[in-house]
């Protein structure tokens, strides 16, 4: 029996002709039985023009944040793969189907596009402090957590429904650490994971920016490994937790 897709795509102020173009490239690749499109503070104009699209348009009049605009678009999806993809597109519709198979065969429990894996095809760079920086977070985040994969941080995931219902319980960040916070809550839960070369090509106009959202991912990564120690049940980490640690996103959600 196949398996349902659904897919979220997380937009922040996007450029509306370039999200336009890539939510109808993945309709016509994915065919996602449910597909929505989670609107962060739109410009004026924004929701008017993506209305035509084959999504669910879900606007929140403030940022919530990738990690927490995925989550709540996750949580309203009934399918059997919840499936994500960045608005600004840097990874082709072919690679994000390519993403979710390892799921929607049933062989893993999640999978997580590279753009750092051998087999990757990158076909524009990103400029050489971004690049030189992600390097040195992907080489960190290898050895603190225990996937280890090449690239913690591509716009592209996938996770069975069955397995999001563990992992949700356990998420924090709001941010854009969410995806190392993800694997690293995945990892202590024995998920098996994929990690699935993509081909990529690099948006300079990212609302990612290179040096304070990189410090926040270095945070993100330390209170990931702190997390997944208490998940997997260190005495330490669980006491800390339960004092220091923010608020589930499933309770800020109101969920």
């Amino acid at each position: 029996m196949s398996r349902s897709v659904g897919v979220v795509v997380p937009a922040y102020r996007p450029d509306v002709d370039r999200l336009s173009r890539y939510v109808r490239a993945l309709d016509e690749r994915l065919d996602p039985a449910e597909f929505r499109i989670e609107l962060d503070d739109p410009s004026p104009g924004d929701r008017e023009a993506l209305a035509d699209l084959p999504a669910t348009v879900h606007v929140a009049d403030r940022r919530r944040g990738k990690g927490a605009a995925i989550t709540e678009g996750f949580d309203d999806l009934s399918t059997d793969v919840l499936a994500f993809a960045d608005a600004d597109g840097s990874t082709p519709a072919d690679s994000v189907a390519d993403v979710i198979d390892p799921v929607a065969s049933g062989e893993f429990d999640l999978a997580a596009g590279s753009r750092r894996h051998p087999e990757a095809t990158v076909q524009s760079h990103q400029k050489t402090l971004r690049r030189f920086l992600g390097d040195g977070f992907a080489w960190l985040a290898r050895q603190l957590l225990d996937p280890d994969l090449y690239d913690y941080q591509c716009g592209a995931k996938a996770v069975s429904a069955n397995f999001w219902s563990r992992l949700r319980r356990h998420l924090t960040e709001s941010g854009f650490a969410w995806d190392i916070e993800l694997l690293a809550i995945a990892g202590a839960l024995g998920g098996k994971i994929a990690e699935v070369p993509v081909v990529w090509e690099d948006q300079p106009e990212s609302t990612v920016d290179p040096v304070s959202d990189t410090l926040s991912l270095f945070t993100g990564l330390l209170t990931a490994r702190h997390r997944a120690k208490a998940v997997r049940g260190d005495r330490l980490h669980e006491l800390l937790a339960a004092r220091l640690d923010r608020p589930l996103l499933i309770e800020r959600g109101g969920r």
